[in-house]
């Protein structure tokens, strides 16, 4: 069996071989999802981050150098694309309302749960989109994906010590709005 590393993956892909493209996706598409997830707070607005996320990895892996991991160069791509999204979605919520009503579906069971569910995704969305994008980033990376401050580092290009910084700030309004939440 050939070697199915990334860079043999990718190699094969740039000579032409579609279905080592499709291998790539399916190793990479599930956490893609999930950092776009976490980014933006929503599954459809993460679904329509992935499908960009992948459109440019089609169209730009011709370009990608082999000097940092594929997963790095993803991840990358992922987050800004994420960032991208909810800056894009910020003005659009500016020129417009959005209209949604969580009661127009299912049982009342479901209904209950979801409207709990919903609250509480709402109540971590809301923590977590007052954060400055770049801080939001690295909490996220840092906390729900467990990444090390040198893995982010490769993904975002920023400083080790940079990172630090904002995770810190980050933490701490966190803290903050959890704990302005609870006392009220």
């Amino acid at each position: 069996m050939p070697d199915n590393s990334d860079f043999e993956l990718v190699k094969k892909f740039l000579e032409g071989d579609e279905s080592s493209f499709n291998r790539l996706i399916n190793k990479y598409q599930q956490k893609i999802y999930w950092h776009a997830r976490r980014m933006t707070g929503s599954h459809l607005d993460a679904d329509e981050v992935v499908q960009e996320v992948l459109i440019v990895i089609y169209n730009k892996l011709k370009d990608f150098q082999f000097k940092s991991s594929l997963y790095t160069w993803i991840y990358r791509i992922t987050s800004t694309r994420s960032i991208n999204f909810l800056n894009k979605r910020k003005f659009n919520r500016i020129l417009s309302f959005e209209d949604t009503n969580p009661a127009e579906t299912g049982s009342k069971e479901d209904i209950v749960e979801d409207i709990d569910l919903r609250n509480k995704l709402q109540k971590l969305d809301k923590f977590l989109q007052e954060l400055p994008a770049k801080q939001r980033e690295i909490f996220i990376l840092r906390n729900v994906d467990g990444l090390s401050y040198e893995e982010i580092s490769k993904i975002t290009g920023k400083s080790v010590g940079g990172l630090k910084a904002n995770y810190f700030h980050a933490f701490n309004k966190i803290s903050e709005m959890m704990k302005n939440e609870f006392e009220e």
